[in-house]
């Protein structure tokens, strides 16, 4: 578990870690999903009556005509870095951010091998 993160110029910073996304106000824009760099989240399909369908394929997936809305979801909650980008954007406030060092522990203990993950 990691107690302390400092910047570049030495002051005292806490990341804040994308681990929610509420469903009920997500729009599914999918503005924040673009400057995710380490695919933390994606754009799901909704069917009827709040049927998640799955991770959508492009803009063209409507799911064979199920699809009601789509919505963001984290599914690699692992991966955040903390850097805040994806709260910036999201209109709703919708997301749960949680300090790095409160959930860095469990991070490691619920995704053993998200830990490891590193983009090119």
């Amino acid at each position: 578990m990691r107690s302390a993160f400092v910047t570049l110029d030495g002051a005292r910073w806490v990341p804040g870690c994308l681990t929610a996304i509420d469903s009920s106000a997500c729009t599914g824009r999918g503005r924040y999903f673009k400057v995710c760099s380490r695919e933390v989240m994606h754009l799901h399909g909704v069917g009827d009556p709040g049927e998640l369908l799955g991770a959508c394929g492009g803009e063209d997936d409507d799911f064979d005509g199920e699809l009601n809305r789509m919505i963001m979801v984290v599914d690699h909650a692992g991966r955040c870095i903390g850097c805040g980008a994806c709260g910036h954007l999201c209109p709703k406030d919708c997301q749960t951010h949680v300090a790095a060092d409160k959930v860095a522990a469990s991070s490691d203990e619920t995704n053993p091998g998200e830990r490891d993950h590193v983009r090119p």
